[in-house]
């Protein structure tokens, strides 16, 4: 996919208020970090109250996910899951925008030999991912230190998905941007050695999915990872983001490859997922984005988990 290039029509009336938001969102982030993480976390209170629906679909996740805690105890952790929605408002701001320098002071990397080898040896890597609140400046950080390719989505605004564009290709001066569906592009780069970010942990439908325990919850679960593994000659790296609670910055951990990665089936290989991606949600539940419908599809014969939307 082509570079992203700016267009004499984003100067259109049409887009002179995005504009200004943008204008204003890019003074405050000039702000020190420790105030931005502050002004997030307040933003957070804000969309708690406001935004009923992804508040609703949050907290019956928690509840599915973990029946263990109280009602209190669910209650707090739905809250610090907003504030960390409210974060990442500003962290995909900073990712875009901060200098480089400054944005890489954030960073506290461990295991980066392992994409290095497989760069090394000129294997490909599907870097395994989850959606944490965290996942616009987590990439953002790893960028800069190894160029990863995305999977790539088009925005329906065009101004927005121009930045959004920019500013996450701006650290990867050579990384490419793979549509969603394009699967023939995807196994062409990891053939040629790239390392790709992936995330197997959405509800994309009954489609290309298999049901599989996730928090004890027969949940759809994509076998494009062991496809695109195996049809791509790829490693699969495990990796994972954390926000220091010290305000310091971010934890970014490639994980060693997994060992026999594709199984001996694709069931093997979706329950593999689903337990690392529950192993990685449990050590930070309050930064994973809950908002998502993960259980919308349902087995045969099975209820649905979700109010209808209003």
């Amino acid at each position: 996919m082509d570079r992203p290039r700016f267009r004499s029509y984003f100067l259109h009336p049409r887009f002179w208020l995005m504009w200004l938001g943008l204008g204003l969102l890019w003074l405050l982030v000039q702000l020190p970090y420790p105030l931005l993480l502050r002004l997030g976390r307040g933003l957070g209170v804000l969309m708690y109250s406001l935004a009923v629906s992804r508040r609703q679909i949050a907290a019956r996740n928690l509840e599915l996910c973990f029946p263990e805690l109280s009602v209190a105890e669910r209650k707090r952790l739905l809250q610090e899951n907003f504030a960390s929605t409210g974060i990442a408002f500003f962290e995909m701001a900073i990712s875009w925008w901060w200098p480089k320098k400054r944005l890489r002071r954030l960073a506290h990397i461990e295991g980066l030999e392992h994409l290095k080898q497989a760069q090394a040896e000129g294997q490909g890597v599907i870097l395994m991912a989850v959606h944490f609140t965290t996942l616009e400046i987590g990439a953002a950080l790893l960028g800069q230190q190894h160029t990863i390719d995305g999977m790539y989505r088009e925005h329906k605004n065009p101004l927005f998905d121009y930045l959004q564009r920019s500013g996450r290709e701006r650290h990867n001066l050579d990384a490419t941007a793979v549509e969603r569906d394009d699967v023939r592009g995807m196994l062409k780069l990891l053939r040629a050695g790239r390392a790709i970010w992936y995330a197997p942990d959405q509800d994309y439908g009954p489609k290309q999915s298999l049901f599989t325990p996730l928090f004890g919850i027969q949940a759809a679960t994509v076998t494009a990872t062991s496809k695109f593994a195996r049809l791509g000659r790829a490693r699969v790296l495990p990796f994972t983001q954390l926000r220091l609670a010290d305000d310091s910055g971010y934890r970014l951990v490639v994980h060693p490859p997994l060992a026999d990665f594709p199984g001996e089936s694709e069931e093997t290989d979706c329950l593999r997922i689903n337990q690392w991606v529950e192993s990685a949600i449990r050590a930070c539940p309050e930064q994973y984005l809950w908002a998502h419908r993960r259980f919308k599809t349902r087995p045969e014969g099975e209820p649905k988990l979700y109010r209808k939307r209003q």
